[in-house]
């Protein structure tokens, strides 16, 4: 399995000459992610997050200062998307981080060459960091599905499979964006309770979840496994991941073959990738299961994994209406809580997604499914929060929300904290509510 060392790339005592990433919340020089950006005029390129700055990948390359697989790995970012680097796997991955951690640096002898290099990130526009050949949705955490369940089955919440299987569903690539993309309210035709016949028209429970996505690195041939305890070879790393999910539709279409247009509208990323080499510091021991919970089958276990599957990261999701913007208003945080509510480790789902010879590819992208907890302040979900609707949440302007209203805006942030590591994290991953679009009229 993949054990990426905790090296002088994570030193706490490591400071860089780019003064805005001293104690900057996501992007210190400890961190290092990897993304898509394009300024005014220029084509899509690599880029590295230092600050609020972005390093450029290609201008890089031309300065001779990167050497053997870091080159190699940094010559990738000359495309529009980071398929290239990833497909590189860890080792070029991890001589690409060490090398610009040397170049960035404090006490670095080239900042005058490198100085010229960086973008201001408040002067580029990020895209999708690489293309998403296929994405799979699993419904990894526990809580989340006890609390949906409980809406439905009160008295048998969860269903017999969920501890034996990492449940997941296949979603639409094509409809995945970066953070910022706005969020069109789609239509889709529902049911009334009271209703004898569906209608259709604009959603009326739209809906967030709180999640990460897992970009993967390198695949396999059609027929053959990943075995876990190779599974994190084959993450390049993790984004904040929401998957918008309309309700009402849900609720009309999910049976006998699950989410179908209830899901596939957009579904929105962080667009830094976090790499696994970043998270050293804050890998954990999986929780253990509930005494009595049964112990999965040998291809979804592995001691190793179980020691360091789970993340030390804090999860968060925040509201604005238009009124409280409109007034300087904070947005009201929804929820918070640790991504070890998983019940599945990243390393199960991606051996359990391999385990019948289907073929994963660089680029897919794995939603974790919602991270909710136990108690009422970490549900990661209005539908969880406000009891599918029947207990609003109240705004500091007096509104209240049920589901998402149009000119609401939905912030997911995401940070890794623990003792000895500075901490790092994702950006922001932020839709704003547009109005449904309105159908063209029949020929």
């Amino acid at each position: 399995m993949n054990h990426p060392i905790i090296d002088e790339t994570h030193d706490t005592a490591r400071q860089s000459w780019v003064e805005a990433a001293q104690d900057h919340a996501d992007f210190p020089i400890q961190n290092l992610p990897l993304g898509i950006f394009s300024r005014e005029g220029q084509t899509p390129r690599g880029g590295i997050a230092i600050g609020d700055m972005i390093l450029d990948l290609p201008s890089l390359t031309l300065t001779g200062l990167l050497k053997g697989e870091a080159l190699d790995a940094a010559s990738t970012g000359m495309n529009k998307t980071l398929n290239a680097l990833l497909a590189l796997g860890p080792a070029p991955r991890g001589a690409l981080r060490r090398q610009i951690s040397a170049l960035l640096e404090k006490n670095s002898p080239h900042r005058r060459e490198i100085e010229p290099l960086l973008v201001p990130m408040a002067d580029a526009r990020m895209h999708m960091p690489a293309f998403v050949p296929d994405y799979t949705d699993f419904y990894a955490g526990i809580h989340h599905a006890t609390n949906i369940g409980k809406l439905f089955r009160p008295d048998n919440p969860l269903l017999p499979n969920y501890k034996h299987v990492p449940i997941g569903y296949h979603g639409r690539a094509s409809t995945i964006r970066a953070s910022g993309a706005p969020v069109t309210r789609p239509s889709g035709q529902t049911r009334a309770p009271d209703a004898q016949a569906p209608s259709f028209g604009p959603v009326k429970r739209l809906d967030y979840e709180l999640e990460l996505g897992v970009w993967m690195a390198s695949g396999n041939a059609l027929g053959q496994p990943i075995p876990i305890a190779d599974a994190l070879d084959h993450v390049a790393g993790l984004t904040l991941l929401n998957d918008w999910s309309a309700r009402d539709v849900q609720a009309w279409e999910y049976q006998p073959l699950g989410p179908f247009l209830a899901k596939n509208f957009l579904t929105t990323v962080s667009p830094w990738i976090v790499t696994m080499e970043a998270l050293a510091p804050f890998r954990r021991r999986q929780p253990p299961r509930a005494k009595g919970d049964p112990r999965p089958l040998p291809y979804l276990w592995d001691d190793s994994d179980q020691r360091r599957g789970a993340l030390a990261l804090d999860l968060e999701a925040y509201l604005s209406s238009v009124k409280m913007r409109e007034a300087g208003m904070a947005p009201l945080r929804l929820s918070h809580g640790p991504a070890s509510n998983m019940y599945w480790t990243i390393a199960q789902m991606v051996a359990h997604h391999a385990s019948n010879g289907c073929q994963l590819q660089t680029g897919d992208l794995l939603g974790t499914g919602t991270i909710s907890g136990p108690d009422d302040g970490s549900r990661g979900s209005l539908m969880e929060i406000t009891r599918n609707g029947k207990q609003p949440v109240s705004l500091p302007t007096g509104e209240t929300r049920t589901f998402l209203e149009d000119g609401d805006e939905l912030m997911l942030s995401g940070r890794f904290v623990a003792e000895g590591a500075i901490p790092i994290g994702f950006g922001p991953c932020i839709g704003t509510v547009q109005p449904a679009l309105t159908a063209p009229a029949s020929r």
